[in-house]
This record gives C-alpha cells, structure tokens and sequence, in this order.
C-alpha cells in the first residue's frame, strides 16, 4: 500500500488543495484549517448551512492563501494578515476557541459571494484546542476540524461506493488529507495504527459523515443518493462512516508515494 494524494484545506469547508507533501505539527497537516468563517456570534459556518462554500476554490503558495469563487476577483492572505487582529471566542462544534480575526476586506469578500454576516478566523500559534480525550491519549491537539488533526480514506473504499451508484464522485467530497492506495475496500475499518513512510499514526476512531459529501462542488447542489448509498450499507447506530480519523505520533513530513505498513 502506499500514499495515493494528500490534501490540505486551509479554511475550514471551503476547498481543498491536492499536494505532494506536507510537514504535520501539533493542529494537523501545516495549514490545515487553520482559518473558519464564523458568523457574528462567532459560531463556525460550513457547507452543512452553506452548500455556496464548496464553489469557493483555494491555493496554497508558501503559506500564501488564494480563495477565488465564480463572479469575483480572487483574494490572497497569509497568517501575517491576522497578527494584529482582534482576539474572539469562536465555537467548533462543542468546544470554545481562541481565534484572531483578519483585515475587513476579506470578510466582505466572504460576504459578497455568501450573501450573509460572517467573517474570516484564524487560529493562532498559542491557541489549543484540545481532541477529545476519550481518544487523545497524549494531550493532542487540533485546528478547525471536526476533531482530529487527520483524516484517512482509501482509494478502494471509494471505487467501491461509486459502484453502486448512478452517478460517480470524487475523493475531495469526503474533504480526507490522507488517501491510501493498495487495500481492500474497508479494510481501513480494523486497522489501529499504521506507518506511512517514517512517521506513525493511531487510527482513533471511524468518521461519522453528514450532508456535506453530498454536495456537488461543481455545482453545489446536493446529490441526495450519495448520502442513501452510504447509508445503505454503511450505517452503524444511527450513523454513516466513510474514512478513519487518524492522530499522528509526534511530527514529521508524509508524501506522495510513501509506502504505507499496518503495524496493528
């Protein structure tokens, strides 16, 4: 088995970027949902209530972060941006988090091509968000995503779900930053810790999916039997899993190619 695409979304929910490497620190993958747009109360905004932000495109050039959407002018910002931002409180799911917010221009960036209040969030240096410890065993930490720092998928797992529909998508809708090549179709679901390439991970639990791969990012449109092929043979007490959330064992640099070992 080896390493087949890596991926990395730089604001949360919006798109992602296929990569051939990147260097994991203590939120993730380096720049992985680092930013999140949160409403005025500071309560996170995804594609659940925004199916528009998967039509927002990203790059990442040296930690230079390019959003561009259809009918606007692209935008550009780095974590410099937010060094002299103001502190706020913004919520992720159930926790609580230090943030910076960022020049104006970019919220109203964001809310010319939304059409609603938000602004743009960034999680700072000093900021800890802590996994949830009934998993995190070392005191792990996480950016703006749901709750682990990683998230796998095989190839395999997605051939096999595309054949059993009507229509066929792509990897970026499950939004993983690691995808494996080489497995059987779910044979993701029994491992416990893997080795890619020099580094290690704990496998720490399956991903719980909702509404958001379902959403054409194309189009934005929801495809309603993705999410009831899932559901079909993939449900387990009253939720539907696709990918495996991942914890690394310290920091390090995985690649395209890297050869993947299931040590448990």
């Amino acid at each position: 088995m080896e390493v087949s695409r890596l991926y990395v979304h730089p604001v949360k929910s919006l798109g992602g970027i296929r990569v051939q490497e990147y260097a994991i620190d203590r939120f993730g993958p380096h720049w992985d949902r680092r930013w999140l747009v949160v409403d005025s109360q500071g309560q996170f905004i995804t594609q659940r209530q925004q199916a528009r932000m998967a039509l927002v495109k990203s790059e990442l050039t040296n930690g230079t972060v390019t959003l561009s959407a259809p009918g606007q002018a692209s935008v550009q910002f780095s974590a410099a941006d937010f060094s002299t931002g103001t502190p706020i409180r913004v919520q992720v799911w159930r926790d609580q988090c230090d943030a910076v917010t960022g020049p104006g221009h970019l919220d109203a960036w964001l809310q010319q091509f939304l059409g609603l209040d938000c602004r743009l969030a960034f999680m700072p240096d000093q900021s800890r968000r802590a996994v949830n410890p009934d998993y995190a065993k070392a005191g792990e930490t996480v950016g703006f995503a749901d709750g682990f720092p990683l998230l796998l998928a095989t190839e395999e797992s997605l051939q096999d779900l595309n054949g059993r529909m009507s229509i066929s998508i792509g990897m970026e809708r499950f939004r993983p930053n690691l995808v494996i090549k080489g497995a059987t179709a779910f044979a993701e679901d029994s491992w416990k810790r893997i080795r890619v390439g020099d580094m290690e991970f704990n496998v720490a639990k399956p991903c719980s999916r909702c509404a958001i791969p379902t959403i054409d990012p194309a189009t934005a449109q929801k495809q309603p039997e993705v999410f009831k092929t899932l559901k079909s043979y993939r449900q387990r007490d009253g939720d539907v899993f696709f990918g495996q959330n991942l914890l690394p064992v310290g920091t390090g640099t995985i690649r395209a190619g890297d050869p993947v070992t299931i040590l448990e």
